[in-house]
Order: structure tokens, then C-alpha cells, then sequence
């Protein structure tokens, strides 16, 4: 028996590039520079909303706020909300005032509340009095941007528990509408508080005739409007939520969080920590202009140049040392790469644990002694693989190769020399790089600023004068006695 060819959608959605190239810009590029709105809208029309923002962040400003202008405001109101946040207030700056309202009103009011936070103040003053919902954006733009008030949505379905099932189906078909997405009821007492939830499922499976009290669950999860977004993310991966309720601090329900706004939450807090790991202030995007990227690139690498100049002094104090051995040289860019990269390694898997919830601050010994045992295993092996190399190198290749490498004094002594330096700076490297990040957690600082060039740099200081410390010690007096 032949088994029947699975159904497939039509659009390839799995490889959306296909659909929005290079190709479709110079097209629609052309068709836009010659004025053919009808040919363009029909070219658009079966795009998803975010790759038709995609589409529009590539073509040219000019062409850009064309094409916007055009859309229809319902369709417009999707695309809004797929821009990056720069880009968009940059492109919604130069819409009327009437047009922009009439887009704004098509979003639910946490996505409203988004594009109105971003714009310039004199724009969002001029259409906020314009929107039908501007009493519950008012509300919303008062809380912070990255807590729990700042991304709720206001539509929601609420019950009484007095109600039966058969009432508060009915007031989500009443509500089917406003509410874009609902995937549990809401049960408040007569003063909005509260009391439980339940799910469209359990609705559906209830007798018409049921009391809501009865069927519900009271057992609801909720979050304070000032939670930050980060613990409303945690929450809801680690219960499995699609919507959690946002409650005031007399316990009433005043919104709710879905899941899409946490997927964004999460991609956002992301890019945030992989920026401000590798030295920018962490709110870039890619149609940020020249001026906005360098101004969050440059303070940074002003930082790096002062720590390497510490670490360039550091060499520097030991120039008489290097000038009699100059063959120490040569380790300062292993210890320097070693130092950096264990830190690194350290900071980061600490960063991603506070950032999950997995780790806590309160867990700063636990995770030192974990890494530091760690640290002594990959010091150990790459003590031993450096004295290995010193021997290959300095006395086994220079034999063979006299012309090319010079044979050392003291090889036996280069090579301790060398691996201990290496074993402690792993070390320090290693217990930096853990307890710098649950430092800063604990006293509210983002503990992604502790990666990228502040523990490298710390590191590479560090690790210079434990190798030129030990070399003084241990191999310099020996070489210049002999």
C-alpha cells in the first residue's frame, strides 16, 4: 500500500531567505524609484509580516519610508512590530501624526506601549492623546521598559467565579477580537483580584453549566509588575508557562505576559550579554547608524588600550630582565593567550548560569572550588605541554636545526619556569574569571561586563607579572651565574 505524500505548506518556511534576497530588493527597489505603488503592494502581498520587515530594514531610507507609507495600517502594524528598535523610531519620526495613530491602535498595548517608548518624546506627546487606548498606554509607559509592567499586554479575558462555563466561553468569543491570543481565563473576585485561572481546554471539557469556582485552578503563578524581565523569562521556562498574569501590589490583575513576548525577552537579554562580552554597550543592531555604533564601540576599546598600556608597563618593568634573557620574550604571548582565555572561559559559563538561574550569587564558593579544581587539572596539563614544548623546541629542534634556533641556557629550569608560570596564571585566571561575575550580580551589576576585555585584560596584567616574577626567581639568577 502506498502511503499517501505528507502535506507540505506552500511557502518554504523553513528558509525564508529564499523569499527575501537580494534579488527581491533590487526589484522592488526599481519598482519603488518609478512610483508603481499597485505592482509593489502586489509583489508584498503575500510576505509575512517579519520578512517584509526584513525586506523593508534593507532597502534604502528614501525607498524605505516609500514602501512603509504605502502599507496599509493594519499591515503596516505588523511589520512595526518586527523592526529593530532604532530603526523603527527612525522610521516612524517621519510619519504624520494621524497615520501613526491610526498604526498604533492596530497593536495590542505592551507592543504599543514598545513603539511610544522608542520614538522621540515630541512625537510620542503629539499621538498619544490620538489613541483610542491612551488612558492603558499611559499606564504601561510608566513602568520600566524591562520589568514586568513594561512588557504586559492590558487585553486579557477575566471571569467571576460566580460565573458558569457556559458565561465565560461566551466572553471569549466577546473578546476574541481585542485579545490576540488566548490561551487561559482569568478569575478575579469583585475587586479584580486574583483568585485563579483557567484553561481554554478545560473550558471547552466543562459542562455548560459548571461554576467557574469550581472547575478552576487557584494554584495561578503571577508576577509583580517590578520583576524584570529576565525573572519573568526564568519563570516561565521553568514552569512550562504560555501566560503568566501580572498582578499590582494589592494582588489585582492588571495584565498578562505571553510567550512571544518572552521569546523576545530572551533573544533580546541574549544579544545584550554576547555584546557586552565582547566590549560594546550592548543595545546595538545592525541598522544602527556609524555615529550610534561607534559611540558604543569606542568607550570600550579606550578601556582595552588603557589595560593593554598597564600590561605593555608591566613589560616594561622588567626590560633589564628580558634584555639579559631575551628568550622570555618569547612566552609572553602564551602566557598572556593563556590567561585571557581561561578567564573567559570561567566568566562565561558563570554569566550564562546567572543568566539561566542556574547559578546564584550566594553560590560563589561551591562554583570557586569547582572551577579551581578545574583550573588545577588544565594547569597541570598544559604545565607538562609547555616544559614538552621548551625541550622539542629549545633542545631537541635546535640540535637538529642550528642555524635556525639557538639552544638555551638552562633548558630544565626554562622548561619549570615556564610550566609553573603557566599552572599558576591558569589558576588565578580560572578563580578571576568565577568570582568577578557572582561579585557584580550580587550588588546589581550586569555580570556581563565582567567577560571580554575587562578579565582579559586583567588577566594578561596579572599573568605578565606572575611569569616575570617566577622567571626572576627561579631561571634568571642561574642563566647569569653561568
Amino acid at each position: 500500500m502506498t502511503k499517501p505524500a505528507p502535506i507540505t505548506p506552500d511557502k518554504d518556511l523553513s528558509n525564508p531567505v529564499l523569499e527575501v534576497d537580494e534579488q527581491l530588493v533590487d526589484d522592488l527597489s526599481s519598482l519603488l524609484d518609478t512610483g508603481q505603488r499597485g505592482m509593489v503592494l502586489n509583489l508584498v502581498a503575500d510576505l509575512h509580516p517579519a520578512d517584509l520587515a526584513r525586506l523593508i530594514s534593507h532597502l534604502p531610507r528614501d525607498e524605505a519610508e516609500q514602501l512603509f507609507e504605502w502599507l496599509p495600517a493594519d499591515v503596516a502594524a505588523d511589520v512595526v512590530d518586527d523592526l529593530d528598535d532604532t530603526f523603527r523610531a527612525d522610521l516612524l519620526e517621519e510619519v504624520e501624526t494621524e497615520r501613526l495613530a491610526e498604526i498604533i491602535d492596530e497593536l495590542d498595548t505592551d507592543e504599543a506601549a514598545d513603539v511610544l517608548a522608542d520614538l522621540p518624546e515630541e512625537v510620542a506627546s503629539q499621538v498619544l492623546p490620538e489613541l483610542e487606548d491612551a488612558a492603558e498606554l499611559r499606564e504601561l509607559l510608566a513602568y520600566d521598559e524591562e520589568t514586568a509592567g513594561g512588557i504586559m499586554a492590558t487585553e486579557l479575558v477575566a471571569v467571576s467565579p460566580s460565573w458558569t462555563v457556559a458565561e465565560a466561553t461566551e466572553e471569549v468569543r466577546r473578546n476574541a477580537e481585542t485579545v490576540e491570543e488566548i490561551f487561559v481565563v482569568f478569575v478575579v473576585d469583585e475587586t479584580e483580584r486574583l483568585k485563579g485561572f483557567v484553561s481554554l481546554k478545560r473550558l471547552l471539557l466543562s459542562p455548560a453549566e459548571a461554576r467557574i469556582g469550581d472547575v478552576m485552578k487557584t494554584d495561578v503563578p503571577s508576577v509583580p509588575t517590578e520583576v524584570d524581565q529576565e525573572e519573568v523569562a526564568r519563570i516561565m521556562e521553568r514552569y512550562d508557562l504560555v501566560s503568566l498574569a501580572v498582578v499590582d501590589a494589592d494582588g489585582c490583575l492588571v495584565g498578562r505576559i505571553t510567550i512571544d513576548d518572552v521569546v523576545d525577552v530572551i533573544r533580546e537579554e541574549a544579544e545584550e550579554d554576547i555584546q557586552r562580552m565582547s566590549g560594546i554597550t550592548g543595545d546595538e543592531e545592525p541598522t544602527d547608524s556609524v555615529l550610534r555604533i561607534t559611540r558604543g564601540r569606542l568607550p570600550w576599546l579606550l578601556l582595552g588600550m588603557i589595560g593593554a598600556g598597564f600590561a605593555g608597563s608591566v613589560i616594561g618593568a622588567f626590560e633589564h630582565t628580558i634584555s639579559k634573557v631575551s628568550i622570555l620574550a618569547a612566552f609572553i604571548p602564551v602566557v598572556m593567550a593563556m590567561a585571557g582565555n581561561a578567564g573567559i572561559q570561567s566568566s562565561a559559563i558563570i554569566v550564562q548560569g546567572l543568566a539561566s538561574g542556574d547559578v546564584w550569587s550566594t553560590d560563589m564558593m561551591r562554583r570557586l572550588g569547582k572551577e579551581t579544581v578545574v583550573a588545577l587539572i588544565n594547569g597541570v596539563a598544559l604545565a607538562i605541554a609547555i616544559a614538552l614544548f621548551v625541550f622539542v623546541v629549545f633542545v631537541g629542534m635546535a640540535q637538529l636545526f642550528p642555524n635556525v634556533i639557538h639552544p638555551v641556557e638552562q633548558p630544565f629550569r626554562l622548561a619549570v619556569t615556564a610550566g609553573l608560570s603557566l599552572f599558576v596564571v591558569i589558576l588565578l585566571a580560572a578563580s578571576i574569571g568565577t568570582t568577578i561575575p557572582l561579585f557584580l550580580n550580587r550588588f546589581g551589576i550586569d555580570p556581563a561586563l565582567a567577560t571580554g576585555p575587562f578579565i582579559t585584560t586583567s588577566n594578561d596584567i596579572i599573568g605578565l607579572i606572575v611569569f616575570f616574577a617566577l622567571a626572576t626567581l627561579l631561571y634568571l639568577p642561574y642563566v647569569t651565574a653561568g
